[in-house]
């Protein structure tokens, strides 16, 4: 997969999860997450990733462990020489705005921010939740971009009419993102296209054939994406390139340093 990547002159964000897979082993032990994530970070190494997306820690845990666990994680990336952020996934001790607002207020935290999760945690995100979306926005350091709503974490179709204040919702959201790595001086900001299958697709009853083609969905919206974001400026600063990862979360040859 090295030889692969360099032939290619491809980026790599990679992805692990901690003691278990997208659910955690709710049994397990903060020693035991952290064990699990070093070794993973161990066998990384040599395939050099511009970022470790991690899914980690355990949502039946109190704050003080979360921070514990997250101490600990940014201890070991650091050990391994890699650039790491963690997920807003369900499941995991970043499952909720108002969990992740009390670890902010604890620890500064690199966040990949996949905001579908919190729609479904939350049964819809509305225009209170805006101030505390902008303080998580200022921690970003990659997206996941799916389109959730408040009955799932994605909507079969981002193009459809039925869907479009949900998308403009999460286009609102990423654009925050933006803006803040734009102040914060950053050259780059990554979003990968993140429809996938594995019980998010959704499925026609009577057919049981998936609805819509992944990959045109990713595709519309890796094009959306950089028709709302590409040279996006703020303030009269420079305007600064988006690139964004295909759906197999790589990205351009030109793309070599993160932030």
């Amino acid at each position: 997969f090295a030889e692969a990547l360099g032939a290619r002159g491809l980026a790599y964000i990679a992805e692990v999860c901690t003691a278990g897979s997208y659910v955690p082993d709710r049994t397990a032990s903060l020693t035991d997450h952290l064990a699990d994530l070093d070794g993973q970070l161990r066998r990384l190494g040599p395939l050099k990733p511009l970022l470790v997306n991690c899914i980690g820690g355990c949502d039946r845990w109190d704050i003080a462990t979360s921070v514990e666990f997250f101490r600990g994680a940014l201890d070991l990336a650091g050990c391994h020489g890699v650039a790491i952020a963690f997920e807003t996934h369900r499941g995991r001790s970043l499952y909720s705005p108002w969990v992740a607002e009390k670890v902010l207020e604890r620890l500064a935290l690199p966040l990949t921010c996949d905001f579908s999760h919190w729609c479904v945690v939350c049964e819809g995100l509305g225009d209170s939740e805006d101030d505390l979306l902008r303080e998580v926005a200022r921690c970003a350091v990659h997206i996941h971009g799916r389109v959730g709503y408040d009955q799932g974490p994605q909507v079969p179709d981002p193009s459809a009419p039925r869907y479009a204040a949900d998308l403009e919702r999460h286009l609102r959201w990423w654009r925050w993102i933006w803006e803040a790595r734009n102040l914060q001086g950053h050259s780059h900001s990554t979003l990968t296209p993140e429809f996938g299958p594995d019980g998010y697709q959704a499925i026609d009853p009577a057919s049981d054939r998936p609805v819509g083609d992944l990959d045109e969905l990713n595709r519309w919206l890796a094009q959306r994406c950089r028709a709302e974001f590409t040279g996006m400026g703020d303030d009269g600063r420079e305007k600064r390139p988006v690139h964004l990862p295909s759906p197999a979360k790589t990205s351009p040859k030109d793309l070599r340093t993160f932030p």
